[in-house]
């Protein structure tokens, strides 16, 4: 997969996406059904001078789930500790965070589908009724310690929701869904972008990088850095519409936002298994990618797209 398409991010990406990150949810483009929802709970766990509700936010790598959490903490005047699902992985490990947790604290969890099946079953009365249960020593000597834990806020993040049980999604207050944006919000996005990295980029510019985006800032952003390299190289450094489709193409990003990668897929069920359907398995092996990259990367846009569906078959073409 072209890795500049891929709406994970990169370790060095993550200190870069701070300092991009708006300060306050006014500031946050697009999700504007979400975000609406979102001021109202605030508003009135304010008033009542009590923690939000556990936070649940599920959707496609990208969109701005961290943001949101980091930004939700501000608007409450807390703190917030980020961790992932992978990161805890001992009993020891998620004790060891809630208890350091003060009044108000937000604990943001990504991945939160990747927890260990121990430490999600502890997780259950922290969230449900602020305790943490410690057992102390094996067999008939074991002891049970119960530790009261104060008020928090936690805000998970999935890309695959499925793979959250029924316990632990019934323990989230507001569960929420980002879509993909729509070209006008990334638009924005990459001219606000352009402007904190001191670059000049015309909005015709804007809108074709937001065009070809997937419906994702992660990768706007990460487009217009290249075309920003583009342009120092081979021009002014000036970013209009010519040289952005200039550097697209360099990068064989075509005007859907398709890569050479996503062609590759949509061939080989159009050419070897005749439009479909063909499993999952197989085309990871057709295209050596690990069967997760193509359900998490490739598969969600090109059905956002409407050229790909999932049947119980497998994958066919629309």
């Amino acid at each position: 997969m072209n890795k500049i398409l891929d709406a994970k991010p990169e370790k060095k990406e993550e200190k870069e996406e701070l300092s991009l990150r708006p300060k306050k949810l006014s500031e946050f483009i697009g999700q504007n059904k979400l975000k609406e929802r979102l001021s109202v709970f605030l508003e009135a766990a304010r008033n009542r001078d009590e923690c939000i509700d556990h936070i649940l936010f599920y959707g496609p790598a990208g969109l701005g789930k961290t943001t949101l959490a980091m930004l939700l903490a501000g608007e409450m005047g807390s703190k917030v500790k980020m961790t992932s699902g992978p990161a805890m992985a001992k009993a020891g490990d998620l004790a060891a965070i809630l208890t350091s947790l003060k009044k108000g604290d937000f604990l943001f969890i990504d991945e939160i589908h990747r927890l260990n099946k121990i430490v999600e079953e502890m997780l259950y009365s922290a969230m449900e009724d602020y305790v943490l249960d410690i057992v102390l020593g094996k067999g008939p000597s074991a002891k049970t310690v119960r530790l009261n834990l104060e008020h928090f806020t936690i805000v998970g993040a999935t890309t695959r929701i499925g793979l959250i049980g029924g316990p632990m999604r019934d323990r989230f207050g507001i569960v929420s869904q980002l879509d993909f944006y729509e070209d006008s919000d990334l638009t924005e996005i990459v001219i606000r972008t352009a402007d904190l990295l001191g670059s000049q980029i015309s909005r015709q510019a804007a809108k074709e990088i937001a065009k070809r985006s997937r419906g994702t800032p992660r990768i706007a952003n990460r487009l217009l850095k290249r075309i920003r390299d583009w342009a120092q190289v081979n021009s002014d450094g000036r970013i209009d519409v010519d040289e952005a489709i200039k550097a697209l193409a360099m990068m064989g990003v075509d005007d859907q936002g398709l890569s050479d990668a996503d062609r590759k897929y949509l061939d080989i069920i159009a050419k070897n298994y005749n439009g479909g359907p063909v499993g999952v398995e197989n085309l990871a092996a057709a295209l050596s990618e690990d069967i997760g990259t193509i359900e998490d990367v490739y598969e969600p846009f090109l059905m956002k797209k409407g050229l790909v569906k999932r049947t119980r078959q497998g994958r066919v073409l629309v």
